[in-house]
């Protein structure tokens, strides 16, 4: 009896410790502030909705370059016994520009027919052979045999293979007879030489470098925002360094399909006509200015083109969206876009945005309604 009611005594004790530990960690707890939730800012890509207006006063820089441009090398080896150009000749097709010495390559020629000599009369012979055991059989069939005669006909046409195998032989060696000389692909300007005369060279080795700068050409880099004005550009001119005051016609000669990935923009190549005052050199620098065949109106009837990778479809949902970013407060709010053709570079949203408004333009399907965002490229130059 004793020991139930200490034991008790002791319970209760215990209970009325451990209420006290508890409220006190429950005060302690109270007494703390709340713990922040850090803000979450999600860096994307971006870009400015342009307008023509933006295409017409830009320039684009870009560096000349050759329409075609070739090292000129053997496909076989020797020493050079002829080298009769130097750095600034002008050369036409056809022209010999460099030359290996050509006799040990005639010697394989030689050979190469001599063998086909000895091929064809050994054709002859089996050839004749075959026919006399042909005659011997029909006059006089216990005179000989059908195995005799076949084997006479395997000989014959052993010797035909034999004759259409020296044939290639000698086909080839003709051929690297020819490669001992070494003539300009095209008209064009010796630009650079890598050996020298009586120096014995190698295959594949360049000797020479010949560009042809009837026509220059230049690529300019295009940012996405301003490549539907591009593909519609009229009256360019190129300004090079060297001759500020020199403006020269160009047209376009391609036009790229893919945005680079670092700097998202499109390369053009123009291409132009080798002033008659001057002289455009490869690796010249200049400016490329133009106008857009499209006008504002008429940018707004037809459309603004936008990367593809700016539209996005939500799966519940029939509709097409952008991303318009506000440049104040970096929040993002989504829009519905109405859009029409798929181009090369883009696509054209015809009703939605305007002119002048940021777009993200990746990681579309990542962000959310009022989501903070920082823009990775403001501009892509």
């Amino acid at each position: 009896m004793y020991r139930t009611k200490q034991a008790g005594r002791i319970s209760f004790k215990f209970s009325v410790l451990l209420l006290i530990v508890v409220s006190t960690l429950m005060i302690q707890g109270c007494d703390k502030e709340p713990v922040e939730e850090k803000q979450v800012i999600r860096p994307i890509r971006a870009m400015q909705v342009a307008d023509v207006t933006q295409f017409r006063q830009r320039q684009f820089p870009g560096i000349a370059k050759a329409t075609q441009e070739v090292d000129l090398a053997f496909r076989v080896s020797g020493p050079l016994t002829e080298f009769p150009v130097n750095v600034g000749d002008l050369v036409s097709k056809n022209d010999v520009v460099a030359r290996i010495d050509p006799r040990d390559y005639q010697v394989q020629v030689n050979n190469a027919r001599g063998q086909l000599d000895r091929a064809k009369a050994k054709v002859k012979r089996a050839e004749a052979d075959y026919n006399r055991e042909m005659k011997i059989l029909s006059e006089d069939a216990g005179a000989t045999s059908m195995a005799a005669v076949e084997r006479k006909e395997a000989f014959k046409d052993q010797a035909r293979a034999e004759v259409s195998s020296v044939q290639a032989t000698v086909a080839s060696t003709r051929d690297r007879l020819s490669y001992t000389y070494l003539r300009a692909p095209f008209d064009g300007i010796v630009v650079s030489t890598y050996v020298e005369n009586f120096e014995d060279v190698q295959a594949k080795k360049p000797i020479v470098r010949i560009v042809d700068d009837s026509k220059i050409e230049m690529i300019i880099n295009i940012p996405e925002s301003l490549i539907s004005f591009a593909s519609q550009a009229t009256n360019i001119e190129v300004v090079f360094d060297p001759f500020p005051t020199v403006k020269i016609p160009a047209e376009i000669k391609e036009v790229g399909t893919e945005a680079s990935k670092s700097t998202r923009t499109y390369p053009i190549t123009l291409i132009m006509d080798q002033p008659s005052d001057i002289k455009i050199l490869p690796g010249m620098a200049g400016k490329a200015t133009g106008e857009s065949s499209s006008t504002e109106d008429a940018q707004i009837a037809t459309g603004i083109q936008v990367p593809l990778t700016a539209i996005f479809s939500p799966d519940d949902i029939e509709k097409t969206y952008v991303w318009i970013i506000d440049k104040e407060s970096k929040q993002v709010t989504r829009r519905e876009v109405t859009t029409g053709s798929l181009k090369d570079s883009g696509i054209i949203v015809t009703q939605g945005i305007s002119t002048g408004e940021w777009i993200a333009i990746a990681g579309v399907h990542y962000l959310r309604e009022g989501m903070d965002v920082k823009i990775l490229e403001e501009s892509a130059e």
